[in-house]
């Protein structure tokens, strides 16, 4: 019986090794891409979101922000199928934005990882509403 490691190891045809990406790679790509879009506040849900908040404020837990917070991933040899869970602001169009991250995902894992993307899911966990209390959590406004 093999272990899982979360490593997949790819032999290019012509070529003198092999090139390993590990699942947590293709995760932090995606994640890095999808929080580029205008219009996504903040990645993961409210329970992802308050233990990423706690565990930035414990001395030594880290450098902070999980850039994976909100990412799942299934990376195999030649393709990858990433799952998203967004919060979005208020006033923005979530199709429209939903529709960015999915390009930008897409875009960023094909050309950094090598993999084909054969599937983005998006959840729109939540809407970031003006009124709500900033939790200085992914982003500072300006205003």
């Amino acid at each position: 019986m093999t272990e899982n490691t979360g490593v997949k190891q790819v032999r290019a045809a012509g070529s003198r090794g092999r090139t390993t990406v590990a699942d947590v790679v293709v995760e932090k790509i995606a994640g890095m891409a999808a929080r580029d879009v205008r219009g996504v506040y903040a990645m993961g849900g409210g329970f992802a979101r308050s233990m990423g908040s706690m565990r930035e404020r414990m001395p030594g837990a880290g450098s902070g922000k999980s850039v994976t917070r909100g990412v799942s991933v299934e990376v195999g040899e030649l393709q990858a199928a990433i799952d998203l869970e967004i919060i979005v602001d208020y006033g923005v169009s979530i199709t429209d934005v939903a529709g960015a991250v999915r390009e930008n995902v897409i875009s960023a894992v094909e050309r950094m990882a090598g993999r084909e993307v054969v599937e983005v899911n998006i959840m729109v966990s939540d809407v970031k509403l003006p009124e709500e209390e900033d939790e200085g959590e992914e982003r500072q406004r300006i205003q």
